[in-house]
């Protein structure tokens, strides 16, 4: 059966729509509110704003509204002022509408890792520059980026308030680990399992154990992963779990595919899951198992 092709709207109109959109993310804006500003009938406009961006335009002022909630919370606030700032009309509605966005509690995140204290290390590998970033309880952050300064940077970005530092010679735990995650992906061998520090919802964690019980040269779907976890409606957010893993490799994302057989999304480029699950003996791409 050959898919609807979606409304022929002007991507001009679509600009105007997402604009605004963002200048609105702080209060309610209807489909039909929405449609009646850019001039098109609502199903015409959601269709092909999903269709053009990937996401319903409900889906869009969310994720705007989240964003503006994250500025608020760096601000020298309340987290009940930076809520209602974002437009959110009661406390128990945003902890619960974005605890999977912002990965934790608006508290949490207005923390920013305080306190904390990650000790930091970079390696080359075959599949770009990776960095390793642990606290004492285990691995908290581990993902590929094309020089050291942008990971840095990236790590900087979800724990912008912990005291960050590259691990010294006699730190002889953390020098092993480095040591052989660097030479198990150089040589292609399956990695060594190191203890983690996830800092997750209770929806990701669910997800990331469910990643971690995928084997080495084995791939589950997306709707499979959702299935074992007693959510078998949840498939669009196990995808976005997936994309939020702040842990790479030892929170297997890459070994987790669209029901197609297709890739999928990667938040390192796919060319980097294609080349792991090569390297793992997962190159059919077939979702695999339970």
């Amino acid at each position: 059966m050959v898919a609807a092709r979606p409304p022929d709207v002007p991507v001009r109109t679509l600009e105007q729509a997402c604009r605004h959109l963002e200048a609105h993310c702080d209060e309610p804006v209807s489909l039909e509110a929405l449609a009646d500003v850019v001039h098109t009938a609502p199903d015409r406009l959601r269709k092909a704003f999903t269709a053009a961006l990937g996401v319903s335009p409900k889906q869009f002022h969310d994720a705007c509204r989240t964003a503006k909630l994250k500025g608020e919370l760096r601000k020298d606030q309340s987290v009940t002022d930076a809520v209602f700032a974002a437009g959110y009309g009661s406390l128990s509605r945003v902890y619960e509408k974005t605890g999977r966005a912002l990965g934790m509690t608006p508290k949490q995140y207005q923390k920013r890792g305080a306190g904390l204290s990650i000790t930091t290390a970079c390696a080359h590998t075959p599949y770009g520059m990776l960095l390793l970033g642990a606290t004492t309880r285990g691995v908290c952050f581990l993902q590929f980026g094309p020089d050291e300064a942008a990971l840095k940077d990236a790590l900087f970005r979800e724990f912008d308030k912990a005291r960050l530092h590259e691990g010294p010679a006699d730190k002889k735990r953390f020098a092993q680990w480095v040591a052989r995650l660097s030479d198990a992906l150089t040589r292609r061998h399956p990695l060594p399992r190191f203890p983690l520090d996830i800092r997750a919802t209770a929806f990701q964690r669910a997800v990331y154990d469910e990643l971690l019980r995928i084997p080495r040269g084995e791939t589950r779907a997306y709707g499979q992963v959702a299935e074992a976890m007693g959510r078998p409606r949840s498939v669009r957010a196990v995808a976005s779990a997936c994309a939020k893993n702040k842990i790479a490799l030892l929170v297997p994302c890459h070994r987790v595919i669209r029901g197609d057989g297709s890739l999928g999304g990667y938040r390192w480029g796919l060319e980097t899951k294609r080349a792991l699950l090569d390297d793992e003996g997962g190159s059919s791409f077939a979702a695999r198992g339970g």
